[in-house]
């Protein structure tokens, strides 16, 4: 298998040389959990809270793990009722989560369970109460966007959201976090859309099955999305895609720049396999989960990609956050075996997982 994968990487371009090797694992199991989890993050008080993917139809949105090792509603329960009684604000489907260096952790919550407006909603963890909410209706999202993963810019107060929508209609969602405006920009651009490569895992081709039986091969666009540590470089790049791109976070903050002038400052930073979420620490080494290979990997700071481990107990590495120092860690969904990407059939099994392990430098709480 492994020199399956090495042959496979090869024609991708892509060199699969592991950073660790022999028996011991690089990372440890930290929760195995009976709901699967979406995206994670830690704030800077070390609390450990993380979203349950909208896949599952979990019964709450976003949930924290305390100290105690139990899973309880995040910020509340009344945050995450989802009853038609509840006409107050709510969590429909939140899935992207990051806490900035305040302690305020924001979720974006694209409304996909219950057709409502995506929006950002931000809790202050220090004062244990609502921080902001931010709508993103219409134009800034468009029939089909999934918001998704995103990136806070604390030093121009920007929140730079990937919305792979359907492909073709892929785009950056630039939040003001001053006014709690937002535009839409690269709609369609080559960096954000997705190539013709379709996904399998463990041999199986990823499908959506439609309301009428038939099944499409999905096309992602851009989805997984950091910013580096000196505010200055956004990385990103499709879901279903081979390149990692950037651009300069001050570009992408200029709210009157047009899509042509936010083009010419695009450039393809390296090869990459075809992942979701992603992380980068200090050094810019760049974290992700190669699907298709059910491992971790890096894109160090020559550019060059590198396992980090390899294992089937990492059925989708969906998402990253750092805690403090070199702690880093990441959410096993096994997305590709739920009904919605498994052609309808759910065949994904508990326990799914939290992993943590030492990064190979360090970095701060949430990135």
């Amino acid at each position: 298998m492994k020199n399956m994968i090495i042959v496979i990487l090869g024609l991708l371009g892509l060199t699969a040389q592991p950073v660790w090797s022999g028996d011991v694992k690089p990372y440890e199991i930290l929760k195995k959990l009976d709901v699967a989890p979406g995206n994670i993050t830690v704030t800077v008080d070390g609390r450990i809270i993380f979203s349950q993917h909208q896949f599952y139809q979990p019964d709450y949105s976003v949930v924290e793990l305390t100290k105690e090792g139990s899973v309880v509603p995040f910020p509340n329960l009344q945050l995450n009722a989802r009853s038609k009684e509840n006409q107050g604000l709510h969590l429909d489907s939140a899935l992207g989560i990051r806490s900035d260096s305040r302690g305020i952790v924001w979720m974006l919550d694209n409304g996909m369970r219950s057709n409502v407006v995506p929006k950002l909603v931000a809790w202050d963890t220090r004062l244990n109460k609502l921080h902001q909410v931010i709508e993103l209706p219409i134009p800034v999202s468009v029939k089909g966007s999934f918001v998704n993963d995103f990136a806070i810019d604390e030093q121009r107060q920007r929140i730079y959201i990937a919305d792979p929508a359907n492909g073709k209609n892929a785009a950056f969602i630039v939040v003001d976090l001053n006014t709690k405006s937002a535009r839409r920009v690269l709609q369609g651009h080559s960096s954000v859309v997705p190539e013709p490569i379709y996904l399998k895992v463990e041999g199986q081709q990823v499908a959506i099955k439609n309301d009428d039986g038939t099944l499409i091969k999905p096309l992602i666009g851009v989805n997984p999305i950091t910013l580096d540590h000196n505010n200055e470089w956004l990385y990103y790049g499709a879901m279903s895609g081979t390149s990692l791109y950037r651009i300069k976070a001050q570009e992408l903050a200029n709210l009157k720049a047009q899509d042509s002038e936010l083009a010419s400052h695009v450039e393809r930073y390296s090869e990459k396999p075809l992942c979701d979420g992603i992380t980068i620490d200090q050094a810019n080494n760049i974290y992700l989960g190669e699907l298709a290979a059910n491992a971790i990997g890096v894109i160090s700071p020559d550019r060059q990609y590198k396992h980090l481990a390899e294992s089937k107990e990492l059925a989708w590495v969906d998402s990253f956050s750092f805690g403090a120092g070199r702690e880093l860690f990441a959410v096993v969904n096994q997305l590709h075996r739920s009904a919605v990407l498994n052609a309808g059939e759910k065949t994904a099994k508990p326990p799914f997982l939290i992993l943590k392990m030492n990064a190979l430098n360090e970095s701060v709480p949430g990135h």
